[in-house]
């Protein structure tokens, strides 16, 4: 009887993870995929490496004691991987990313085009969409999201500085309407609102000193596009929330005026977020490897796992 390494491999990773489902995202394989090869694993070994009830996964006696045995040869073989790995010099082929347009836009030239500068043996497809898909799931090997957007189970490093969304207007609105002095100010307000991939229009949201609310602003114009709502500010059509970095040489120029500064606290940047594979192919490492050069260049900060949920960039 043979077990293959993939199967191995299947077997440790449930055992440290906890489930089928982490392991499967971890190994790039359908859950339905793993439980498979394991049962089959059982079958031609005729012993219950696991216990399964639909809550939890956990080792069996035998199978403490199997993945104790064959733990070491993995790391064994895994450490001759990497050093095969190492000899490569420099990355070939196609670095999938996924993201959404927003970080994608603030990204191109100083990460994303210095990579293919780097690495000409490199492509780079980048696709771009508002919502949060299973990357791995969808072929890709990372993406780039806020990092209060990355999913738990995944690895992120920052790539940006801190980043505020803000209130804006022209001074052409501002010639009509005073600037609102606290955001409950703003139901009287012309505002250009946004819908959201998930198709919710997005309500405001603003905090001060332990304080934080959420407005449903109103307005007569919404889009689904942060440039439209850009363009349209710019043109009076009222006031946005957008972010800053995307209107800063805005309101150098004084094309734009920022209003209810001190309610719009940062959020934590863009991050490349990829899965926590052991093996990190070479040319996602070079991208992780650029992007904590340029972080650390700017001096924003220091690398980071970090999880959760907030506007998308």
């Amino acid at each position: 009887m043979k077990a293959s390494i993939n199967e191995l491999e299947a077997v440790t990773a449930i055992a440290r993870l906890g489930g089928f489902r982490p392991a499967a995202r971890e190994l790039s394989v359908s859950s339905s995929a793993l439980s498979h090869a394991v049962s089959a694993l059982e079958a031609r070994l005729n012993v219950r490496l696991f216990n399964r009830t639909t809550r939890s996964v956990v080792l069996t006696a035998a199978g403490v004691a199997f993945v104790a045995d064959i733990g070491p040869a993995l790391a064994a073989i895994e450490r001759a991987v990497e050093q095969a790995q190492e000899t490569q010099a420099r990355p070939t082929g196609v670095l999938r990313l996924n993201t959404s347009l927003g970080a994608a836009r603030m990204l191109l030239e100083p990460l994303l085009l210095e990579y293919l500068r780097r690495y000409p043996e490199m492509s780079l497809e980048l696709a771009t969409e508002g919502a949060l898909i299973d990357v791995i799931g969808e072929g890709f090997d990372g993406g780039f999201r806020l990092a209060e957007a990355v999913p738990p189970d995944m690895i992120a490093i920052p790539v940006t500085r801190q980043e505020r969304m803000i209130v804006v207007g022209s001074p052409a609105y501002f010639q009509r309407r005073p600037a609102p002095q606290h955001p409950h100010d703003l139901v009287s307000h012309d505002c250009i609102r946004a819908r959201m991939a998930s198709g919710r229009v997005y309500r405001w949201e603003f905090a001060r000193r332990g304080e934080s609310m959420e407005v449903d602003v109103p307005g007569r114009l919404v889009l689904d596009e942060s440039s439209l709502i850009h363009q349209a500010t710019l043109a009076g059509a009222g006031l946005a929330f957008l972010w800053e970095w995307l209107v800063r040489d805005d309101i150098a120029a004084g094309r734009l005026v920022r209003a209810l500064d001190d309610w719009t606290p940062p959020y934590d940047g863009v991050c490349l977020y990829y899965p926590g594979r052991r093996h990190v192919p070479t040319k996602l490492r070079a991208m992780i490897d650029l992007a904590r050069e340029l972080y650390r260049a700017d001096g924003v900060g220091r690398d980071s796992t970090l999880h959760g949920a907030t506007p998308t960039a």
